[in-house]
């Protein structure tokens, strides 16, 4: 069963002179184990709406369902919440233990899961995030990089194997060197555990490169989903929201204005290079 929400809407200080409508509307299914990209400029409400889905935040009104538990009772949220793991924007600030494995056990254990197990579930989910338990076990979690303590925090949510693995900027403030290296460890557990993502990200390039299907938000809206390449082959459209797009993305959409015949569809470099080899006539069929 998937998430599923509909007619969201989320408003902050309702009431007073200040209320603020964050969310308006919004109808969006998330299938299992899909890689979905949520983007917008700051401001859109991306971080509230990814916070309806554990229930961390209620809804003003409309509905979030996580495989049939409604998130808005109280009862039917615990369960639901056991599927969905939040990992947020900086998340190794989160650390706090004395040692890596008991920080990434604190929630089996709150779980009620006893120490053994959780030790041992804690040293598989460092083993499947890239950090091997010899190695990494019984150090304190501050001792870590940067890319290692984000690796840490994210193993503090796999350890509870949730159905949807939710993340809000999980790259920020990390070097190419270690942005590439937290999309390939997201996409060796989508492939190891079956997981869908939600991930949120500025990074057009990086959405062009893993999502599946993106979501477009824009002052609290709703106004695309689709594939990658629906999304990013209207790139105008984004551009006119205030928003990125990929660098193949906007030179193939420099190209057509110009008058040449590219795919609006291109977000991809090898693409590019085959669409712009055909159009020269030197047999980029065969690349």
């Amino acid at each position: 069963m998937p998430i599923v929400v509909e007619k969201l809407k989320h408003s902050y200080m309702e009431g007073s002179s200040l209320a603020h409508d964050a969310l308006r509307d919004i109808d969006l299914t998330i299938h299992d184990g899909e890689f979905l990209g949520l983007i917008g400029h700051t401001g859109s409400g991306k971080s509230t709406f990814v916070q309806h889905l554990n229930g961390l935040l209620q809804p003003t009104s409309g509905s979030v369902t996580v495989d049939g538990f409604n998130m808005a009772d109280k009862k039917q949220r615990v369960q639901g919440r056991r599927l969905v793991g939040m990992v947020f924007q900086y998340p190794e600030y989160q650390l706090f233990e004395e040692t890596v494995q008991r920080d990434v056990a604190y929630g089996v254990k709150n779980m009620g899961i006893g120490e053994k197990e959780a030790l041992e579930r804690a040293d598989e989910a460092m083993a499947l995030v890239g950090l091997d338990p010899a190695k990494f076990r019984d150090k304190s979690p501050f001792e870590l990089s940067g890319g290692e303590k984000r690796r840490a925090a994210l193993a503090g949510i796999i350890v509870m194997r949730p159905k949807y693995l939710v993340l809000d900027e999980p790259m920020a403030g990390l070097d190419p060197l270690g942005r590439r290296a937290i999309l390939d460890t997201i996409d060796s557990l989508r492939e190891t555990l079956g997981c869908a993502v939600v991930m949120v990200s500025h990074s057009m390039d990086d959405m062009a490169d893993r999502a599946e299907r993106i979501a477009v938000l824009a002052k609290g809206r709703l106004i695309r989903v689709g594939t990658t390449a629906e999304v990013f082959g209207d790139a105008k459209t984004l551009i006119d929201n205030g928003l990125d797009v990929p660098q193949v993305s906007r030179l193939a959409l420099l190209l057509r204005e110009r008058g040449v015949d590219v795919p609006a569809t291109i977000f991809d470099m090898d693409e590019m290079e085959l669409a712009l080899s055909r159009l020269l006539g030197k047999g980029g069929e065969n690349k």
